[in-house]
């Protein structure tokens, strides 16, 4: 048995679970599996229910808790006083946590239904799908967490507890894809095995989800509440609806950036240009342009070429002699009328890219051209983008990160 799971609890847990399974009213249970909860943690009792499996309990059963065990969490979720504004990051992501609980809850009453049915009926099927397309909106959830919230915490010292929380998301994660892959191929599936594997995604889902959410409530945003700045809580609410939101998101939580005070950002970096996402060294930036694996060519409003990178195999020849030239004389006489007609779409706003390809000397290139403008809209001037695909077209299947040994 875990060292830290009380045997008094557990034998309560058995209990619990037997009167259950007796056909005991379900909300009698939760009033003393509330009590049962006092003074423990959600990984506790997680691990006194895996210690049951283990022992030979079914695992239907223990399911049967989970149930319950959701609907009081979410009770007490419900119950919890805002910690944050409405409008504020916090207070969407835990408003979030609400919601992303429901779809748990709800994919396990689909569970609840098809458990006694001999095969799924359209609207379970739907429902499924609804529920599915939730949660694949709820990456947006975490994304705002990992991309925004975490980076603020790690400037402020705070490193370890953002590493496990998205250890932790990627453990969600895994199991969201076991959920889609088993809608996406439930046709492909004995009815019985595709149900028992149904019930088995939403336990796990509804655990982690459980074990999960406490852990950011009480620890993770109390904490960044008590070090973060107003001025930092304004970039991260910027930086939130720069990202976006899940469609299930409160409407009342999305105030508009607009009507936040935008943070001033540095101007000026000694040694560096500032950019609005960073600053760097001249030498930084230029080597930086090298080493992409593209060559860009930029002509300005006035069709003058302006620069160009000086990639390692750089597949159209470009020499200093073409800066200041006009851009219709870097082509042949026959393509000119396109060249023309391309940049005076881009001016106009009548197209926002101009695509090509073509066969060289065993290469296949991908030439592309976009409009350059500023904040407002204005025409600043034409990027030239071409790169070698040869290679990207014969990728198949997909290699991950941790896949490449080298490393």
């Amino acid at each position: 048995m875990h060292k830290n799971t009380s045997p008094n609890r557990k034998e309560i847990l058995k209990e619990l679970i037997k009167s259950l399974h007796k056909g005991d009213d379900p909300e009698a249970v939760k009033d003393k599996f509330k009590k049962m909860l006092e003074g423990a943690s959600s990984v506790e009792i997680a691990m006194a229910e895996e210690e049951l499996i283990n022992e030979g309990m079914p695992r239907e059963e223990i399911h049967q808790l989970c149930e319950v065990h959701l609907a009081v969490f979410r009770e007490s979720l419900e119950r919890e006083k805002p910690i944050a504004p409405k409008g504020h990051p916090i207070h969407i992501l835990m408003e979030e946590h609400q919601i992303i609980l429901q779809f748990a809850s709800e994919l396990k009453d689909i569970v609840k239904k098809l458990r006694d049915a001999s095969g799924i009926d359209s609207e379970s099927l739907e429902q499924l799908k609804h529920i599915t397309e939730h949660f694949k909106e709820s990456e947006s959830h975490y994304v705002r967490e990992e991309n925004v919230l975490f980076p603020y915490l790690e400037k402020h010292g705070v490193k370890q507890p953002p590493a496990i929380m998205w250890m932790e998301h990627n453990q969600i994660r895994e199991v969201k894809k076991s959920l889609y892959k088993l809608v996406d191929e439930h046709e492909s599936l004995d009815f019985k095995n595709f149900t028992q594997q149904l019930e088995e995604v939403a336990f796990s889902l509804a655990e982690l989800l459980m074990n999960h959410f406490p852990k950011e409530n009480s620890i993770l945003f109390p904490t960044s509440l008590k070090i973060f700045t107003e001025e930092e809580w304004k970039e991260i609410r910027q930086q939130f609806d720069e990202l976006g939101y899940c469609r299930f998101t409160p409407e009342g939580a999305r105030i508009q950036s607009e009507e936040i005070e935008a943070p001033a950002f540095e101007p000026e970096v000694k040694g560096k240009i500032a950019f609005e996402t960073g600053a760097l060294t001249r030498e930084e930036l230029e080597r930086i342009l090298d080493t992409l694996p593209v060559d860009i060519t930029f002509v300005d409003d006035e069709d003058k070429v302006r620069y160009f990178n000086q990639s390692e195999e750089r597949i159209f020849p470009r020499t200093k002699a073409v800066i200041g030239r006009s851009v219709q004389l870097c082509h042949p006489q026959k393509s000119i009328h396109i060249v023309n007609k391309i940049v005076e779409d881009f001016r106009n706003g009548r197209r926002d890219v101009a695509a090509f390809w073509i066969d060289l000397m065993g290469k296949f290139v991908h030439i592309r051209y976009f409009p350059v403008k500023d904040k407002d809209g204005k025409y600043l001037g034409t990027l030239e983008v071409t790169q070698n695909i040869t290679d990207i077209k014969e990728l198949k299947g997909q290699k991950r990160l941790l896949d490449d040994e080298s490393v």
